[in-house]
């Protein structure tokens, strides 16, 4: 008989939208999953935090923090999930391995390592079905090279080299090898054998190439005995089924993905300026909207009146859009007048404050897109977990806030997710 009230997955991820596409791909998996906004508190049982999940996914903002800092957050994080009793554990970064030569992915999966005294980990980005694949240890994104598809003018990780066997290695004092797509076709059998002769000649970690899904369901069967996985939420697709055949995950079926269903008001908050977002954000000309301008107005809290203002006699049947992306050169000027990081934080405490705002005047089905936004949103509205619901898109699920001031059904979504019609495609849903 399966475990009752103990997870059996425990994860880590980097940033708030990548741990809902992680527990995302889990709740397809059949797996009923939670995602904490943090470590959860220290007067909180883990009984009460996880209530009967399967996986349990811990949201850290730690993406692009000092190194030190992310260390020790994602430290505490598995000290929480080992105490919750889970199995196995993942360190979930993003699909575009976002980081820089310091950090914060090396650092982290060592960290992670060496406190379950384990030795070893692969590490895999791809997620097909977000045109990311990994061939030859090279990230492409489609058919560009990472480094050729617009992730090299990425404002806080700018991805230069696509080669992450080079890009890992910089980043860790570990040997870093590479399981080949050729071995990874010949399948699970195949792979758990190449990350074996990997480990015992000395190499702490293996970039795996994955080109489909067929590729990751092989890999994930392959790891089903290791202490600690690494990548993006893509090679999380195999692993529940690894629970199934040990007896310790039954069949859930539709029942992992139920939420309940909110009336209220929608409204739209958008603070990545991926090409996908600003791509949406044109496809959604029809709906009220108001483009925030950082550069004219250096204030949050001015910034957060002026459009609480706007919106006040615009709530009504359709959603609202509140935007502050906007294209590499306004972002250039803006980093280049107030600062990289001053120009980051304004932008996200004022749509932090926004969304308390329009919480507070009846909002309750809201989507927000970028991860950092993301982060400051459910930290301002005091959201403490998320019940994981059904996808809008690979990679963003509907979820159900707990905490917050107000009942609340969230979709965080990565910058780079989604197709152009995502935001209408989020609202028809419910």
């Amino acid at each position: 008989m399966p475990l009752q009230n103990i997870p059996l997955l425990g994860a880590v991820a980097d940033d708030f939208t990548g741990a809902t596409d992680l527990a995302a791909m889990l709740v397809k998996g059949g797996m009923r999953t939670v995602q904490t906004i943090g470590v959860p508190r220290a007067n909180e049982s883990a009984e009460e935090a996880t209530a009967g999940a399967d996986a349990v996914v811990v949201s850290l903002k730690s993406r692009t923090a000092p190194p030190a800092f992310a260390r020790e957050q994602s430290l505490a994080a598995l000290a929480w999930l080992r105490a919750s009793g889970c199995r196995q554990f993942f360190f979930k970064y993003c699909s575009t391995f976002d980081s820089t030569d310091q950090g914060n992915i090396g650092p982290v999966a060592d960290a992670l390592l060496a406190a379950l005294g384990a030795r070893f980990a692969l590490a895999c980005p791809a997620f097909p079905a977000n045109a990311r694949s990994v061939y030859q240890g090279h990230l492409f994104v489609g058919s560009a090279l990472l480094s050729e598809s617009g992730m090299e003018n990425h404002p806080l990780t700018p991805m230069r080299d696509p080669n992450l066997v080079r890009v890992l290695g910089r980043q860790t004092t570990g040997r870093v090898g590479l399981v080949p797509y050729a071995t990874v076709a010949e399948g699970a059998a195949a792979i758990q054998a190449a990350m074996a002769a990997l480990e015992a000649g000395g190499s702490r970690y293996a970039i795996v190439d994955a080109v489909s899904d067929r590729d990751l369901l092989a890999i994930g069967e392959a790891a089903a005995a290791h202490a600690l996985i690494t990548g993006g939420s893509g090679i999380a697709m195999g692993l529940p089924e690894n629970f199934r055949r040990a007896g310790l995950l039954p069949a859930q079926g539709a029942r992992a993905a139920e939420l309940p269903r909110l009336a209220g008001f929608a409204a739209i908050l958008a603070g990545s300026c991926s090409p996908a977002t600003l791509g949406q954000i044109d496809e959604a000309a029809e709906l009220p909207r108001l483009i925030l301008d950082p550069l004219a107005t250096p204030d949050a809290g001015i910034l957060a009146r002026e459009a609480l203002a706007w919106a006040e006699g615009r709530l009504g049947a359709r959603p609202l859009l509140i935007a502050a992306s906007a294209p590499p050169e306004r972002v250039a000027a803006l980093q280049a007048s107030l600062g990289r990081e001053r120009a980051g934080a304004l932008i996200e405490a004022a749509l932090a404050d926004i969304a308390e705002g329009l919480v507070a005047r009846g909002v309750r089905r809201l989507v927000v897109a970028g991860g950092e936004t993301a982060g400051a949103v459910v930290a301002k509205l005091g959201v403490r977990r998320l019940r994981i619901g059904e996808e809008i898109a690979p990679g963003v699920p509907w979820t159900f806030a707990e905490g917050a001031a107000a009942p609340l059904l969230l979709a965080l979504k990565s910058g780079n997710f989604g197709a152009r019609s995502f935001f209408r495609d989020a609202f028809a849903m419910l």
